[in-house]
């Protein structure tokens, strides 16, 4: 016969090993159980992805040049563009996006989208009347809360 806790000794050493196998499984499963052996295709990549830059000419020969910089005119187009450039690269091997595809995008970008600079706002202070009122009245209010609550609390017999 066994001595009592002799069985918790046990499964207590064999805690730890199934702690580490579990792990081990769920490495496996969330990694894959074989690795992406594929290398990146960079060549047969660069070959197709002007296909890709060729379909959103055509689309975007639909658009009025003058509407190129809004892109509610053309986000379906830009869209199309978009996954046929990550299923090139993906028939490729590769990762998307990656420096190459980047850089061809960039390139259609600055076909397309070279005029189309943001307008930087400039800023400016609001007058000083304002700004005074705006500093002031968060400081004044802070001031009576503190009063009020001084006060109310010197008093808390007659509150009660």
């Amino acid at each position: 016969m066994e001595a009592p806790g002799c069985c918790c000794r046990r499964r207590r050493r064999q805690l730890p090993v199934l702690l580490l196998w579990v792990n081990g499984l769920m490495t496996l499963g969330f990694a894959g159980a074989r690795q992406q052996t594929n290398l990146c295709n960079e060549s047969l990549m660069l070959e197709k992805l002007p296909a890709c830059g060729k379909s959103f000419e055509e689309m975007m020969k639909k658009v009025d040049s003058k509407k190129w910089c809004n892109l509610t005119e053309f986000i379906m187009y830009y869209d199309n563009f978009t996954q046929c450039t990550e299923r090139e690269a993906n028939n490729a091997s590769c990762f998307w996006p990656n420096p190459l595809a980047e850089g061809f995008i960039t390139g259609i970008h600055k076909q397309f989208f070279s005029n189309c600079t943001s307008e930087k706002v400039h800023w400016e202070d609001p007058p000083d009347e304002i700004l005074i009122t705006l500093i002031l009245i968060p400081v004044m209010l802070t001031c009576a809360m503190i009063t009020l609550v001084v006060w109310c609390s010197k008093r808390s017999d007659i509150l009660v």
